[in-house]
């Protein structure tokens, strides 16, 4: 039996009346989108709150409120992962989402649009094209930490803003020490499933990267 938006209100048990619309609304609108533009992959569509939605949001358990105003790019955002689930979460934050695929920005400026969420923008552009600076980096899996810290080194506003510096926040599985040490960055990993009991996240970590 594949969880529902509860698990989302269990995890995360003070969320307004409106957020838990809207992480309710993602049941409809993804399996909707995902027919005809394909971001989810068919045999994890099922698995939405879980293995996306609630993964995204190990970002939230890891840094649990951000400065109002904080701006933050999610690279490779495929269908919306994390930055709409984050969006959700904390609307007084400014989410970029960025994917070199077009069609999957298409997604993502749909379901925002659905949802109503102002702090949202979506561009089909690389993350290396862009010009902005961020405070925090997001991304799921996108690449090896060693490829992936090259394209946004260079992103990041000088100025601290909130209790964690500046950096990257990756959320990755698998065995990551080999990868870290190929990367050469001072990078703290820390398991998902210090905050989340189910045993998808066993092997899921969130990689924290001060720039």
């Amino acid at each position: 039996m594949n969880p529902t938006v509860d698990i989302i209100y269990k995890y995360f048990p003070g969320l307004t009346e409106e957020q838990k619309q809207q992480f309710a609304q993602l049941a409809e609108l993804y399996p909707f989108w995902n027919d005809q533009i394909n971001v989810i992959s068919r045999k994890d569509i099922d698995s939405l709150y879980l293995k996306h939605v609630l993964h995204s949001l190990g970002i939230a358990k890891f840094i649990p409120e951000f400065t109002p105003g904080t701006k933050i790019l999610d690279v490779g955002t495929g269908g919306g992962f994390p930055g709409i689930p984050l969006a959700i979460l904390f609307p007084a934050v400014q989410f970029h989402l960025v994917d070199s695929i077009g069609k999957k920005i298409k997604v993502v400026r749909e379901v925002a649009q659905a949802l109503g969420l102002e702090n949202v923008e979506a561009d089909h552009i690389r993350a290396e094209q862009l010009d902005y600076k961020y405070d925090f980096v997001v991304s799921r899996a996108v690449t090896r930490l060693g490829e992936f810290a090259p394209w946004v080194r260079n992103k990041f506003a000088k100025q601290d803003r909130n209790g964690l510096p500046n950096g990257i926040i990756y959320l990755k599985g698998g065995d990551l020490q080999g990868e870290i040490k190929e990367s050469q960055l001072k990078a703290e990993l820390h398991p998902l499933s210090s905050y989340f009991k189910e045993d998808f996240f066993d092997t899921k970590y969130v990689v924290y990267v001060p720039m």
